[in-house]
């Protein structure tokens, strides 16, 4: 397995997923989320890193923060400054984030928190860090924490999103804390299979990580409507504070 995988995953039919899977009104709740969890005041400036289509920094912007979205899939940055022109929109690696104590918070949703090998995972963490003003929020949303992945592991699931189909072969490598998975999409009679490869970490692990990065926890969820994280929680959704 490639360990730099997500530099090509992100673009064609696995964009087109995305786009298809997550609704308007999905998009709403969670910003609204955001907005509630992060207490940044109107006009704020905040970061979404690995951003995707922007969904999320769009939403947010529209009630009139100040975003800025960074992700590595040129594809996705383009789509995103297309339908926002209005927002800073920046292609560039997670690791590398050229900002000093600006952001009143931010947050990281969807699986990307575990796409990175251990090592370099703590290197995003201080790259983010250094970016926080003290006392801003940054919210992590992480589907493969172990309590959520492990409990309600499949090896095999079909998924159908309106004609696009695609299916996603699990292995879990206990000697490397990862999960990889095999996707195969398949639109009009053509299939497309991409591999990718996501770190399982606990939920004590993640708080560790990010105290050691001066982002201690504040809180933790196991949905966007505030239900308490537990074992078989869907996700990790992770509010941290910039000491």
């Amino acid at each position: 397995m490639n360990s730099n995988w997500y530099e090509h995953f992100f673009h064609g039919v696995a964009l087109e997923m995305w786009r298809r899977a997550m609704s308007p009104e999905t998009t709403r709740m969670e910003a609204e989320f955001l907005a509630t969890e992060l207490g940044a005041k109107q006009g704020g400036r905040l970061l979404d890193i690995a951003c995707g289509n922007g969904r999320h920094a769009r939403e947010l912007a529209g009630q009139g923060y100040a975003l800025t979205g960074v992700d590595i899939s040129s594809e996705s940055i383009e789509e995103a400054r297309a339908a926002d022109p209005n927002v800073e929109w920046v292609c560039n690696d997670m690791r590398q984030l050229p900002w000093n104590a600006v952001f009143d918070g931010g947050y990281c949703m969807g699986n990307s928190f575990g796409y990175l090998p251990h090592e370099e995972t703590l290197v995003f963490l201080q790259a983010l860090s250094k970016t926080l003003k003290p006392g801003a929020r940054f919210l992590f949303e992480i589907g493969t924490v172990a309590e959520s992945l492990l409990a309600n592991f499949q090896p095999r699931a079909w998924y159908d999103l309106g004609g696009l189909l695609f299916l996603a072969s699990r292995e879990y490598k206990a000697e490397l804390g990862r999960v990889e998975i095999q996707y195969t999409f398949v639109k009009d009679g053509v299939s497309d299979t991409r591999e990718a490869s996501f770190a399982v970490y606990t939920a004590a692990e993640v708080a560790r990580m990010l105290a050691a990065a001066a982002m201690p926890v504040k809180a933790m969820y196991g949905t966007p409507t505030r239900e308490p994280f537990k074992l078989g929680s869907p996700r990790l959704l992770v509010v941290a504070e910039k000491t």
